[in-house]
């Protein structure tokens, strides 16, 4: 049965809180959003709303976020992407997807795509999280650094070890091809970064560089700013995000 509004789902033993909307044109993939760390699906309702007036679109909130179970124990990107897995069986079937994912779900959709081109025909990256983003935090900001700085070195390296609501275990990796797929890469433009004492202009550095890698993983890949926007694109400049995920699908 198609699930339209918000409904839990049986995934791998686990109740996993799903939401999807609209309707897809014959062979159009099912367009899947993925909040960021510490979010739900419910911060992407607006998005999700604008698009469903023409295409099918589903989020669901991963374990240990929104209304979904806690995870068992810590977590990794093949146990998340198994998850994953699991959801796209019970609301894509057959069809293809698009991943589109902001900030941690843009790298665990980033992730996920090179093990799955059967599946994933497109994906778009908001912001999403560097591939070598524990490693760059540490090499920006050193274990030496003092006041605020030192805190957002130490918040970051330990949300990276599995300090957070999903208890994923966030390793740096290369960024591996997932082909052809049309890919988006939306990095923001008002550099929020910055705003670390000392070290916010390298990580900000850091940051774009991060961006620009995501490129590899197709040799469709297309790297735009949102202008006018800081971490989340989506609320920011609603319009890059939507336009973004409508090339791609």
């Amino acid at each position: 049965d198609v699930i339209y509004g918000t409904k839990k789902i049986d995934v791998a033993g686990r109740s996993v809180n799903v939401s999807c909307s609209g309707d897809a044109a014959d062979g159009e993939p099912v367009i899947v959003l993925m909040h960021g760390g510490g979010d739900k699906l419910d911060r992407l309702a607006a998005l999700q709303k604008t698009l469903s007036g023409n295409h099918r679109v589903c989020s669901y909130d991963r374990l240990g976020a929104g209304g979904s179970d806690q995870p068992q124990g810590p977590q990794d990107f093949a146990s998340t992407g198994k998850i994953l897995t699991g959801v796209l069986d019970r609301i894509a079937g057959d069809r293809p997807v698009v991943l589109a994912g902001h900030s941690l779900g843009g790298l665990i959709a980033a992730r996920y795509a090179p093990d799955h081109q059967d599946r994933v025909k497109g994906l778009v990256l908001m912001d999403a999280t560097p591939s070598t983003m524990a490693g760059d935090i540490a090499k920006v900001i050193p274990a030496s650094a003092k006041g605020p700085a030192a805190g957002v070195r130490a918040q970051n390296l330990a949300i990276f070890k599995g300090q957070n609501p999903e208890k994923l275990v966030i390793t740096d990796g290369k960024v591996r091809s997932a082909g052809d797929i049309p890919v988006e890469v939306i990095a923001h433009g008002r550099p929020y970064l910055a705003a670390v004492p000392t070290y916010g202009p390298r990580l900000e550095k850091a940051w774009a560089a991060g961006q620009r890698k995501w490129l590899a993983i197709s040799s469709a890949g297309k790297l735009s700013t949102a202008a006018r926007s800081g971490h989340y694109i989506y609320e920011d400049q609603p319009d890059a995000a939507v336009k973004a995920i409508q090339r791609v699908t």
